[in-house]
C-alpha cells in the first residue's frame, strides 16, 4: 500500500499526522502538487511537482494509483476516480469515501455547482477546525490498523 495526498489544499495539520504515520508504519507516502513542497526527510515520504494547470495533480495521482492505495483528497471527482481503480480515498476531514457514498458525494457537489453557476450563493465548507483533524486522524488509524490486519496475498 502506498499513500498518495493531493497536497495543493491539504491542510498542514493533515500532512502532519500523515508524515507520523508514515514513519511508524514504515508507509510510502506522495505529496502530489502543482507547487514546490516541503516535507521532512524521509526514505519513506516523497514529493512530486507537477506542472500547473486544472486537475494535473489529480490526473497524476489517478495515473499512479494502485489497487489498495490510499489517496487523500477533499476532491470529490478525484475520490471516485480513486474508488474505480479499486484504490481507498480518505477527505481530510475524516470521510472514507466508499462505493456507498461516493454516488450521493458527487450528485450534491454537481446540485451545489449548479446552483452556483445559478448565482445563488451556496456558502462553502465549514472552515477546517481541531475536531476535523481529530476525526481525520482517528479514521486514518482505523483504515491503517484494518489494512496491517488483513491477510496479504501470496
Amino acid at each position: 500500500m502506498h499513500i498518495w495526498v493531493d497536497a495543493d489544499a491539504c491542510p498542514g495539520a493533515i500532512k502532519e499526522i500523515l508524515y507520523r504515520a508514515a514513519e511508524r508504519l514504515q508507509i510510502g507516502m506522495t505529496l502530489v502538487a502543482n507547487q514546490p513542497l516541503r516535507a521532512p526527510p524521509s526514505k519513506y515520504i516523497r514529493t512530486l511537482q507537477v506542472m500547473p494547470g486544472f486537475d494535473v495533480a489529480d490526473q497524476r495521482i489517478v495515473a499512479e494509483v494502485a489497487p489498495g492505495d490510499l489517496v487523500i483528497t477533499a476532491d470529490i471527482p478525484l475520490a471516485a476516480d480513486v474508488l474505480a481503480r479499486e484504490a481507498h480515498a480518505l477527505n481530510p476531514r475524516g470521510e472514507l469515501y466508499s462505493e456507498h457514498n461516493i454516488a450521493q458525494a458527487l450528485s450534491l457537489r454537481d446540485f451545489l455547482d449548479q446552483l452556483r453557476s445559478t448565482g445563488v450563493e451556496t456558502g462553502g465548507p465549514a472552515p477546517f477546525s481541531a475536531a476535523d483533524t481529530r476525526a481525520f486522524a482517528r479514521e486514518l488509524d482505523r483504515f491503517l490498523m484494518r489494512q496491517q490486519a488483513a491477510p496479504k496475498p501470496d
